[in-house]
């Protein structure tokens, strides 16, 4: 991994666009993995005597796992420890990606745009490392410079501290990192990490504001408009 410590220049044309780097989510943004996770909690909870609603899903959606394993325990009084709990819910999770991951529309298009055009992507997640590098089989690692799992930070989404630590490692102004996300929680970490954001809502709706672009799906982002929200705050 290369660490960037000066602005990037991209495009190929010289010009400083203002974009520094993009920073991307991986559960239901760049991969349809949100109803993988959903069937492994319906599933156990299931078997453990509980049916889980469609407004439950509202709760757990975006994780992190310590938010969801919480809501869980609360919600259905079942009477697993959180450690407990957490891996039967991944170990359920992981026997769903045996099959593979199905990309979201648009996300090959723009992981490959952003290579392309040399601009650092860095994955940015609330999962923790073994699911990452799972999803990576299906994802594809090369095009990242490196990936933060919510296992490797003291604080996850909805705190700011996996954004900063990602713009940090790429020597970069978190005003001038473009993220992506799908979920209120993410939205709220990039939002307070002084990132402009692009939101592409799968099950959580999420309303535009003042540095927030909401759209409704990955194929509407390009290099173009990256460059304009990033440039919106030089």
């Amino acid at each position: 991994m290369t660490t960037v410590s000066t602005p990037v220049r991209i495009g190929g044309d010289g010009e400083d666009s203002g974009l520094h780097a993009v920073l991307l989510d991986m559960d239901g943004t760049l991969v349809d993995t949100e109803d993988f996770w959903w069937q492994a909690e319906v599933d156990l909870f299931a078997e453990l005597g509980h049916r889980l609603t469609a407004e439950d899903r509202t709760h757990v959606v975006g994780g992190p796992m310590s938010r969801v394993i919480d809501y869980l325990l609360g919600r259905t009084g079942v009477t697993l420890s959180p450690a407990e709990l957490t891996v039967l819910i991944n170990q359920r999770f992981v026997d769903l990606l045996a099959g593979g991951v199905p990309l979201m529309p648009g996300a090959e298009r723009l992981l490959n745009t952003l290579g392309a055009h040399g601009v650092p992507a860095a994955l940015v997640s609330a999962s923790h490392r073994h699911i990452i590098d799972i999803v990576l089989r299906s994802l594809g690692a090369q095009h990242f410079a490196f990936t933060v799992a919510g296992d490797e930070v003291a604080r996850t989404k909805p705190h700011p501290d996996p954004y900063l630590a990602a713009a940090a490692r790429l020597g970069a102004d978190p005003a001038r990192c473009v993220v992506v996300e799908d979920t209120p929680t993410g939205v709220a970490a990039a939002e307070a990490a002084g990132c402009p954001v692009i939101a592409v809502p799968s099950i959580a709706a999420i309303d535009p504001a003042p540095g927030r672009l909401v759209l409704p799906s990955l194929e509407h982002v390009d290099l173009g408009l990256l460059r304009t929200l990033a440039a919106a705050r030089v």
